[in-house]
């Protein structure tokens, strides 16, 4: 049989068997304790398709990316990857061998599509090296799922085919996801197993690659034989929305983990989806994996999106966000009862550079707010230069320029409050970047980053030399992950999301964006009279 009629079809119901049987009937022992080589590789992006630069080999390249061998096995010690090796060196006779492969981008979600040049540069490395290191029993890939490259249709997808193709029919493919992943089946044509992130923020991504090991072993020693389905109803979101601490989102997180525990075997995949890359497998997507019952597998995912259909209008309409002005009026309102601390969550600025929020606060008069981030590269780079400290005056204009989104410059005038080389807190990376934070009006600062940085915790703060106990109001730039330290553990008292007039790219108002992949009249809310059941 052709290799190409190997791989048609796998991961959906019972088309996963061909690898499973050709495991079993090679001449390698079939012993628990066997040894099993497992290669472990990297590369994941959030991609906005629709930001106005590309991210280039430049971008995945700095001190300490690419990674290989144990500095790859060892970079992500909170993440998948540290999940995976944790448990994967649990196991008796398992040797994890890191491969060539770059950590995440310096500018993190807040750049464009991939340039082709720079996935193939990445990707042709990788498999080099798989190429030398092998041969291996299996591979862990530490993927996204809404990684955007041009004139690549799913870069996962092709990553994990190429994969295959070196590893061979035997071998067996495991992923972790980002639940903002716009899947389908194509990764599960090529590879065994996908498990996917189900909170956000996203608790669980040490606890997926946990799951990803212990199953990929489990493959390799014949004890696991995977039969997968997938189901997308066709719901499609802005992220800002799928915060899975409020009902519906949480409802449909909880009925995943009550089939995971009613069942053995049983691991249920939730991508929410990413609206703002704009992907042929854009929306909603349910997979399940079994241990061989492709028949509970197609059950479970119908199950699931049909629950999700009949939750739509819910989950589409049970956030509220305002306007910019008005979010910061009712946060002067808050602030003169008292229900502080308040966070004004910039949910939309993907770039970082937006200014909208700092100009409503200076047009406002709101007091005691601590701004973080406005991102500038170009004034960072000014203020390096100048050899900037604490306590010089600041007289600059800030922000904005890097396309409609983020607005125009704002001047700031004050006093260089504190200069540090910036967060490594939640996946910053301090080091040679510098950040300015200056103190202007009443008892305001603004911190200025080199580039969109979401702050997920207070205690972030004072890695750059600021004390959050000085502050009332926060306001910052993320959509969800803030709740993590600002609201699950009771910290702020007034919580009002926020977005610009204008529906910008990140807007709740994605019908305004510019698609040329996604036609949104086949997507609830677009199209009202849209129907829909599982297949």
């Amino acid at each position: 049989m052709r290799r190409r009629d190997v791989l048609k079809g796998l991961g959906t119901g019972a088309a996963a068997a061909p690898f499973v049987a050709a495991a079993q009937s090679s001449s390698r022992p079939s012993a628990a304790t066997r040894p099993v080589r497992i290669a472990v590789m990297h590369f994941s992006h959030e991609t906005v398709t629709f930001l106005p630069y590309d991210t280039t080999i430049e971008d995945f390249t700095y001190e300490g990316s690419p990674a290989r061998g144990e500095a790859l096995l060892s970079s992500s010690p909170r993440g998948y990857i540290g999940g995976f090796v944790k448990v994967a060196r649990e196991h008796a006779n398992v040797e994890l061998v890191g491969i060539e492969s770059p950590l995440g981008s310096k500018r993190g979600s807040g750049s464009g599509w991939i340039t082709k040049q720079a996935f193939d540069h990445f990707l042709e490395r990788m498999i080099a090296d798989l190429k030398a290191q092998g041969p291996f029993d299996g591979a862990y890939l530490a993927l996204h799922g809404a990684m955007g490259v041009r004139d690549v249709e799913r870069p996962e997808a092709t990553i994990a085919r190429r994969v295959r193709e070196v590893i061979g029919p035997r071998g067996f493919i495991a992923g972790t996801f980002d639940p903002h992943g716009n899947e389908d089946a194509e990764f599960l044509r090529y590879a065994n197993l996908a498990f996917c992130v189900k909170y956000y923020p996203h608790y669980d991504s040490y606890l997926q690659g946990e799951r990803a090991a212990r199953t990929l072993i489990r493959c390799i020693r014949g004890d696991y034989k995977p039969t997968t389905a997938t189901a997308k109803p066709p719901i499609i979101t802005p992220s800002v929305l799928q915060w899975t601490g409020q009902s519906p989102w949480m409802d449909l997180v909880q009925r995943a983990l009550v089939w995971e525990a009613r069942e053995p075997d049983v691991y249920v995949n939730f991508y929410y989806g990413f609206a703002f890359m704009d992907a042929v497998d854009a929306g909603m997507t349910f997979q399940v994996m079994t241990n061989n019952n492709p028949e509970l597998a197609r059950h479970i995912a119908n199950d699931m999106a049909a629950t999700a259909w009949r939750l739509r209008d819910e989950l589409v309409h049970g956030t509220k966000v305002y306007q910019m002005a008005e979010g910061v009026r009712l946060a002067k309102e808050a602030l003169a009862k008292g229900a502080v601390p308040i966070v004004l969550a910039d949910h939309s600025d993907r770039s970082g550079a937006a200014t909208w929020l700092l100009k409503q606060v200076i047009e406002q008069d709101l007091s005691d707010t601590l701004i973080c981030t406005v991102a500038d590269e170009d004034a960072i780079n000014t203020l390096r230069k100048k050899g900037v400290k604490a306590g010089d005056p600041f007289d600059m204009a800030v922000g904005g320029r890097l396309d409609v989104s983020a607005g125009d410059p704002v001047r700031v005038v004050g006093t260089v409050h504190s200069v540090s080389s910036g967060i490594t807190r939640r996946g910053g990376s301090a080091g040679s970047q510098l950040w300015v934070s200056v103190k202007f009006g009443r008892n305001n600062v603004l911190v200025i980053s080199p580039y969109l940085h979401q702050i997920t915790e207070p205690e972030a703060f004072t890695e750059i030399g600021l004390d959050p106990a000085q502050f009332k109001v926060f306001a910052i730039k993320s959509r969800v992950h803030f709740r993590r330290g600002f609201h699950d553990n009771g910290f702020a008292k007034t919580i009002l999301l926020v977005e610009p007039a204008q529906p910008f790219l990140g807007t709740v108002r994605i019908e305004a964006l510019p698609y040329k992949y996604i036609d949104l009249n086949k997507f609830y809310p677009y199209n009202k009279n849209l129907t829909w059941k599982p297949t």
